[in-house]
């Protein structure tokens, strides 16, 4: 079914922007429960327009607060006024996709608790300590490469280079990839950045060496190994965000598992055939 209700919004505020925005003295007290208009006696409330403004997309909600206000009341105003009418014409087929939508609504509503819960001062500093203050320095390299299609061609670069020509030169003249601009520059990067055999290769290397041809899914390859280092453990601000990444997804995929295990759940599905899921009579194509 087309999206109606984001064409209904899109519309709302388009109005208001030709048409000006409206000023009212507003009450005091206000809570979500505010009521803002009645269509046919059907309230519309403030925590209803919160809800939709929240909702929408990133360029809408640049827009002057009384625009804004404006264009979010109308789009309610028209799906009250419209979803009278579609209450009326509701078959078993739109309660089962109402029902699944607030499903859906309400495991992602715990989903988000539970994530944003999950990220508090002590968890960061507990899972900082246990990801890098034990850990052993890991090693960086920074190198450049010249790739090509085939391996002779990788030999006839390997032997220029060795016979005294430039490696930049030669990358940007004869390397086939983003880098050749750069003369073939990846700058600094860890092992596990790099597919293999590629990065087997590098971490044989010494620095300022020269190997190849190595064959990668992506062509044959001439490496050179600028220099390695040890690098240093992040700090906790620098880690944060990935940090934080890492306490969501846990705590999320935990509390799927945990809820799941925990229910009864019963499956009647012998004897149906997956294909059903296609059947025209269920999914409303006729």
């Amino acid at each position: 079914m087309p999206n109606f209700t984001k064409f209904l919004g899109t519309a709302a505020v388009l109005a208001c922007l030709a048409g000006g925005a409206f000023a009212e003295t507003a009450p005091k007290d206000l809570d979500p429960d505010t009521v803002v208009a009645k269509v046919n006696g059907k309230e519309i409330t403030l925590g209803m327009m919160v809800a939709v403004r929240n909702a929408l997309p990133a360029e809408y909600k640049q827009l002057p607060d009384e625009i804004l206000f404006g264009g979010v009341l109308d789009q309610l105003i028209q799906q009250t006024a419209l979803s009278e009418i579609g209450e009326g014409m509701m078959t078993h087929r739109d309660e089962i996709a109402l029902e699944v939508d607030r499903r859906a609504y309400l495991a992602g509503m715990l989903l988000d608790f539970t994530a944003k819960r999950a990220v508090t001062p002590e968890a960061l500093k507990e899972a900082y300590d246990t990801k890098y203050a034990h850990a052993e320095p890991s090693r960086e390299y920074h190198a450049a490469h010249i790739i090509v299609p085939t391996e002779d061609e990788a030999k006839a670069v390997l032997a220029d280079i060795q016979g005294g020509a430039d490696f930049a030169t030669e990358a940007k003249e004869k390397s086939q990839d983003g880098a050749a601009a750069n003369g073939g520059d990846l700058g600094w990067f860890g092992l596990d950045a790099m597919v293999q055999p590629f990065a087997e290769a590098v971490a044989g290397m010494k620095d300022g060496e020269v190997k190849g041809p190595i064959q990668t899914e992506y062509g044959w390859h001439v490496v050179k190994l600028i220099e390695s280092r040890l690098a240093a453990a992040p700090t906790l601000e620098e880690a944060t965000a990935d940090l934080s990444g890492d306490l969501r997804q846990k705590a999320v995929e935990d509390r799927v598992n945990e809820t799941v295990a925990k229910a009864k759940v019963e499956k009647f599905v012998d004897g149906i055939d997956p294909s059903v899921l296609k059947d025209p009579k269920l999914t409303g194509a006729e």
